[in-house]
């Protein structure tokens, strides 16, 4: 075999052996962190009636006295709602975390919030405190707060730029497979039966175990190592391993020229990480901070997961008998989880800009049929249960297409390494407390508006999709200069930005002045030349 063969046969196992790496780096990061996220919304429908019973059978011990039904609604509200506050409490630490143990360590950290609420589930009904269960929900909110944040941050910073919304994306898949997976392990026959509910709402510890043990050994953030640490070995051995052993010269140049853009900016000393009120304050960043606030608030407050916190009630409104709902409800997570692989192949293709616009476009059609087809049906018209039950469907299938993976990615594709932290604090926060609203609210449409219960969910989708048109561009495949330059013309501002071949970060120097640094580029060289 020829020498050129012997390089091509070598080339290409070594960017298997590159895409393998990857691939395992982001399911076992996913399997304890957006998996259960989604795992951990869904597993709290099956035991409603009998979390329910135990909270009243052990006010009735202490006290001697029954709860009335609206008392142990309210009580129940709390346990939902404590999931969205220890959410926003994830969200807000996330950032902080990010920057001082970097994206894996965080990750591996965070599993330590999930482990304590399962203890906390598992000894609930020996200690009769139903207390324990509300703390633990908040613990576990506090671990989706966290890795709804830090994870989409690592997999954008550890893939490459033709692959980065795939990648980054794969958290919405596993977020609706986690919700999926909880459904069918939620059912009766295996773990939602009365007995087993704390079994089944201590289970999420076994991801988290999961990811213990494997997520150690793969690499950190290439990037964060770079600018956020200085270490520049340490990129360049975790770039090699993501890439199949061999580091491409022009990323490994763009990373370098962002981290002597961040060090000029600071008088030649790393660049702190920017806070939320710096994004705030910073008028150059106000209309891609609006841009992410508006589509991480309208991500939740849509009402997609109203229908699995309340997925009960929402079918028993559409006339399904009470014994099947459980089965049905399991179709609403195998419909967001099919429609969250198809938008992972679409993303690349057609962009993120079309899928989130027309997915929320789609989401305020299928609101209007469904209102039609509730009233219809409280005046008696034959098949309208099952349209209704057809909406919900069509409702979650748009959802898991667009919103549901775009919105965690734009973070990482709009603001730089020094600001994404902050950023994703920002949209963190902004979709936990639109979560808590929607989950304390959402009770009482239904109980005010009955038929016209979605009419809310159907104005904000139109608003959305309204804003997000007028604000956002499409950042499919472009870099960081490219996408800032377009939110710049967007805000009245003209930028001149000058691209090299296919990297170019902001409004940094040029490739040429970082080339200047010989310096750099030797010790560059020289690591490169080691991988």
């Amino acid at each position: 075999m020829s020498s050129t063969g012997t390089n091509e046969t070598e080339e290409r196992g070594n960017s298997a052996g590159g895409a393998r790496t990857l691939a395992l780096t982001v399911f076992f990061a996913a399997i304890g962190g957006t998996f259960q996220y989604g795992y951990n919304i869904s597993i709290i429908n099956a035991p409603t009636s009998y979390i329910q019973n135990f909270i009243n059978d052990t006010y009735m011990e202490r006290w001697g006295t029954g709860l009335d039904t609206p008392q142990v609604t309210l009580l129940w509200t709390f346990i939902v709602s404590a999931f969205s506050l220890g959410g926003l409490l994830g969200a807000l630490l996330a950032g902080p975390m990010a920057v001082r143990f970097g994206r894996k360590v965080s990750l591996l950290l965070n599993n330590s919030f999930l482990l304590v609420g399962a203890v906390l589930v598992l000894t609930c009904k020996v200690a009769k405190s139903f207390e324990m269960i509300v703390l633990a929900r908040f613990l576990v909110g506090i671990n989706s707060g966290v890795s709804m944040n830090i994870q989409p941050m690592y997999f954008g910073e550890s893939a490459p730029k033709h692959l980065r919304g795939a990648v980054a994306f794969s958290s919405a898949v596993f977020t609706a497979f986690g919700i999926f997976f909880g459904q069918v392990v939620g059912l009766t026959e295996l773990l939602g039966s009365e007995p087993l509910w704390p079994y089944l709402l201590a289970s999420n510890a076994l991801p988290a175990l999961i990811q213990l043990v494997t997520l150690p050994w793969f690499p950190e953030s290439p990037r964060y190592l770079l600018i956020d640490r200085g270490d520049r070995e340490a990129c360049v051995q975790a770039l090699g391993r993501l890439r199949g052993g061999r580091v491409p010269p022009l990323e490994m140049k763009e990373m370098l020229q962002e981290q002597q853009m961040s060090a000029a900016l600071n008088s030649g000393s790393s660049a702190p990480a920017k806070t939320p009120w710096s994004l705030f304050k910073d008028p150059d960043l106000r209309l891609q901070l609006r841009t992410v606030m508006t589509a991480s608030s309208a991500m939740m407050l849509c009402g997609n997961d109203s229908i699995y916190f309340y997925a009960y009630y929402i079918f028993l409104e559409a006339g399904i008998p009470p014994e099947k709902i459980q089965y049905i409800t399991i179709g609403t997570g195998a419909s967001e989880f099919t429609a969250s692989l198809l938008s992972n192949v679409l993303i690349e293709r057609v962009g993120r800009r079309y899928l989130l616009i027309g997915g929320y476009s789609l989401m305020v059609c299928w609101t209007i049929v469904f209102t039609v087809a509730l009233t219809l049906q409280s005046h008696g018209v034959t098949g309208m249960p099952y349209l209704s039950m057809a909406c919900v469907f069509a409702y979650i299938l748009s959802f898991g297409l667009g919103p549901a993976g775009v919105t965690g990615i734009l973070p990482a594709e709009i603001f730089d390494q020094t600001a994404r932290p902050a950023a994703y604090m920002v949209a963190g926060s902004f979709m936990w407390i639109s979560l808590f609203l929607v989950g304390m609210l959402f009770p009482f449409i239904v109980n005010g508006l009955g038929n016209y219960c979605f009419l809310p969910f159907l104005v904000v989708c139109l608003v959305s999709a309204v804003v997000l048109g007028r604000t956002m561009p499409e950042t499919k495949g472009k870099t960081l200069a490219e996408i800032t330059a377009e939110f710049d013309r967007k805000n009245g501002r003209a930028l001149q930005v000058e691209e090299p071949e296919q990297y170019q970060l902001g409004k940094a120097s040029s490739l040429a002045t970082m080339e200047a640094n010989s310096e750099s580029d030797h010790k560059t060289d020289e690591l490169l030349g080691k991988v």
